[in-house]
């Protein structure tokens, strides 16, 4: 039996508590500031290996005391962007492996550079994206001797869209106004480069269905400084519907609602809704050589909510959770060998889909 905590009793840090502790191999120790969050994560769950508890985070002497008290030996953060710095700084004082989903760059480097010379894993960016398509892309960049063009196009969608941004809020409305705001990076002619949110305009047509793809920001994760000098372009865009890039620059750019982050978020709150009926895209383009000449291999995949354990669960919800699950499963399975920064595209594709938890990549 693995001990664990789980910190973030939210939409997906609850599915993540429920798949680790129902496979009786995981005593899962599950942490929020909110009672009643916690109360809703465990209505439909075996408590058997699941033990909750009331924590705030952010405020660093409760939880230095929760990660040193509990018997775990590993922490996954399921909290906003902002608040994994300091996770992370408890998990190498501690000695617990650590696991995150974290879009954001700043917080990304900042865990590489706590991590060195670590005895334990630090594996932040185990989601959708960046996570699972940095493993697909790898996977296919592996199958050419020289590689020209690598795209990474992945959105969280509605099935049945009925707005005007033709959206609804599927995860963290903190991460999606970060990852529309932040800077995004890339490699163009080898060499890293600096790209702006919400350029990059293009549209893609899968399965005989339109949309659009534009620069966002994180879902790259550390592929750039892997690949640096050995392709010549590779990037990653967001998937929408089209017309929805055109109405978040205006909202953003035009009345700057990105110096004000907190009055954006208060408006798509209350204007946009939730839904449980959505779709997750992934589609990873890789070209290159292969036997002298030009080819271009697709990963293209469409994934729909699914019951789980009784309960329907979203799309995003299950590709989300169920990759940190994965990670976690393989880290810990041997986790003599994994030490200090560990990138996503250190996986096998073979390894995750085979696992009991990415299964639901399938």
């Amino acid at each position: 039996m693995r001990h664990v905590f789980v910190l973030g009793a939210g939409t997906i840090g609850s599915l993540i508590a429920g798949l680790l502790s129902r496979s009786g191999d995981y005593a899962v120790y599950l942490a929020d500031h909110d009672e009643n969050a916690l109360k809703r994560a465990t209505e439909d769950v075996d408590r058997q290996n699941l033990t909750t508890f009331t924590l705030e985070a952010i405020q660093g002497s409760g939880l230095r005391h929760a990660l040193s008290d509990y018997p775990c030996e590993a922490v996954i953060s399921a909290l906003p962007y902002y608040c994994n710095p300091l996770v992370a700084e408890y998990a190498r004082e501690t000695g617990l492996h650590y696991f995150d989903l974290t879009e954001d760059v700043a917080v990304t480097r900042y865990i590489q550079d706590l991590s060195q010379g670590a005895e334990t894993a630090f594996v932040p960016q185990c989601g959708l994206a960046p996570g699972f398509v940095n493993i697909v892309a790898n996977d296919l960049m592996g199958h050419f001797k020289e590689l020209d063009t690598v795209k990474l196009r992945v959105g969280a969608l509605p099935v049945h869209p009925s707005n005007a941004l033709k959206y609804s809020l599927t995860w963290s409305t903190d991460g999606l106004i970060n990852e529309y705001s932040n800077f995004c990076y890339g490699l163009e002619d080898g060499r890293e480069v600096v790209l702006m949110p919400l350029e990059g305009y293009e549209t893609i047509e899968i399965d005989g269905l339109l949309y659009e793809a534009f620069n966002t920001s994180g879902g790259l994760g550390t592929l750039a400084d892997t690949y640096k000098g050995r392709v010549k372009t590779l990037n990653y865009k967001t998937l929408r519907y089209p017309g929805h890039c055109e109405k978040i620059h205006f909202l953003m750019r035009d009345l700057k609602l990105n110096q004000d982050r907190e009055t954006l978020k208060r408006i798509l709150e209350n204007a946009i809704p939730k839904t449980a009926q959505d779709v997750v895209l992934i589609y990873v383009s890789v070209s290159g050589k292969q036997r002298g000449e030009l080819y271009e291999e697709n990963y293209v995949k469409k994934i729909y909510p699914q019951t789980i354990h009784g309960k329907l669960w979203s799309a995003i919800q299950v590709t989300t959770a169920s990759a940190v699950c994965a990670i976690v499963d393989l880290v810990l399975s041997q986790p003599e060998h994994y030490r200090g920064f560990v990138k996503q595209e250190s996986f096998r594709l073979e390894d995750f889909l085979e696992n009991r938890f990415g299964k639901y990549y399938r």
